[in-house]
């Protein structure tokens, strides 16, 4: 999967084709070179790639403290000092706090090319003023480009913002669905519902324990886990953590009373375990859940909203397509020749899932999360748009493009996030699309 994603970066500068005549055979030449037929795969690829220098930077792009300045004879850095503040890692120095930085007589200093925040409010420039209307400012470094909102804040500002959270969201939660999705598709395709056996004192020794595993885990703590995750969502996700090692406590005492069991003959028969049956039936319960109305009512539980939640809930059920791929591959995969020689080997059946295996079945996944990503950033948008699970503060493009219902008249608060949105979805639609030609055995003959 990394030599794939490093021949993809290496499309991003690709300028000249391949030669018809290449001797190179390997994974990587053949996917540059189907990758490279279609323009617009490139295409996009790029535009993501500015998109991903804008997230990374928006702090350096948009924001109202300098880059770096010298104030009364010491040169400070005050947007790297930020970062400290905000992780509670440094404080201001007494003359930087609670300042506006426009107004300090710096000795010189070097300002980010808008020398806005998304929260800031010019009081001068309020009521949704457009790009192309004169604005009350004191030069033209201070101009608002893309205009207003019907506060003064900046437009460009919240673009250049809105761009990092998208990615964020987007990516988060697909490596979230991403993990997922493998482990429990490679599980389920891979053992089957003959493979996988445990002895009969296990399972019948096991199973109650199990079951005592979830009541005093989840459901004894219910009232614990429901005022944390009214608190916050790291305190949600550590009681969360506490249940967890309840769980397993409980399933491991279950073990140990089942080992004096395996002396008996007919316990320590060996059965098999339908993973894939009851795996199967898991993934198609989760399909039928649905995302928005799920986050929608966590949202509603939840004191303090918050980004976080939104990416983790998209990943806890964005999963299942990633997993009904791993599945398809391993149930092909598992009975083929290297697989076997593995297994002649002695190599542990978890080594020949995570080493052998599952390498050889991630080309669909690279399809199925482009496509997710897309969808992650929609289903944000949408929550954003309609003010739902996601902090007042949060500055995304569903914000923004909300902004345009208190201003009908204001056409660039839904006509530039609106465009962002949709290149952003196309961009990675166009990806899985040329991941899917790139990736079709047809199309190397």
């Amino acid at each position: 999967m990394i030599k794939l994603f490093k021949s993809l970066l290496s499309l991003l500068f690709w300028s000249k084709k391949i030669p018809p005549n290449s001797n190179s055979g390997s994974a990587s030449h053949n996917l540059k070179k189907q990758f490279f037929k279609n323009r617009l795969g490139v295409y996009s690829l790029r535009i993501l790639f500015c998109f991903s220098i804008v997230a990374l930077a928006a702090d350096f792009l948009a924001n109202d403290k300098p880059i770096v300045a010298n104030y009364k004879g010491e040169i400070y850095f005050p947007v790297f000092k930020s970062f400290l503040v905000e992780s509670n890692l440094a404080q201001w120095q007494p003359q930087f706090q609670n300042i506006d930085w426009s107004k300090l007589s710096f000795d010189w200093s070097f300002f980010p090319p808008v020398p806005y925040l998304p929260q800031n409010m010019d009081k001068k420039n309020v009521h949704s003023v457009s790009p192309f209307d004169t604005q009350i400012i004191p030069s033209w470094r201070w101009r608002h480009w893309l205009g207003t909102d019907e506060l003064g804040r900046d437009i460009l500002s919240g673009m250049i913002y809105g761009t990092r959270t998208a990615l964020t969201v987007g990516l988060v939660s697909m490596g979230i669905a991403s993990f997922l999705g493998i482990f429990i598709g490679a599980v389920s395709g891979y053992f089957g519902d003959e493979r996988l056996k445990i002895s009969r004192a296990t399972l019948f020794v096991s199973t109650p324990f199990v079951v005592l595993g979830i009541f005093l885990g989840f459901i004894a703590r219910s009232f614990e886990l429901s005022d944390a995750l009214a608190i916050s969502f790291g305190k949600f996700f550590l009681q969360i953590g506490f249940s967890l090692i309840i769980l397993f406590l409980v399933v491991f005492v279950g073990i140990l009373f089942s080992i004096p069991l395996k002396k008996i003959p007919f316990f320590k028969k060996q059965i098999s375990i339908p993973v894939d049956l009851v795996l199967s039936r898991f993934i198609e319960v989760m399909i039928s859940v649905p995302i928005l109305f799920l986050i929608i009512t966590v949202s509603s539980i939840v004191t303090h909203p918050s980004i976080y939640i939104v990416m983790t809930i998209i990943g806890l059920t964005s999963w299942t397509g990633i997993a009904r791929f791993i599945r398809a591959e391993m149930l092909k995969i598992k009975s083929l020749e290297y697989i076997e020689a593995a297994h002649a080997l002695g190599y542990s059946e978890w080594r020949i899932i995570i080493r052998h295996a599952i390498p050889n079945a991630l080309s669909p996944v690279l399809i199925s999360i482009a496509f997710g990503i897309a969808a992650a950033i929609l289903i944000e948008s949408t929550l954003s748009f309609l003010g739902v699970g996601v902090s007042p503060e949060t500055v995304t493009w569903g914000s923004l493009l909300a902004e345009a219902r208190q201003s009908p008249s204001a056409w660039w608060l839904a006509i530039i996030p609106g465009t962002a949105i949709f290149i952003t979805v196309t961009v990675f639609n166009l990806l899985g699309e040329a991941l899917t030609d790139a990736l079709d055995p047809k199309q190397k003959k």
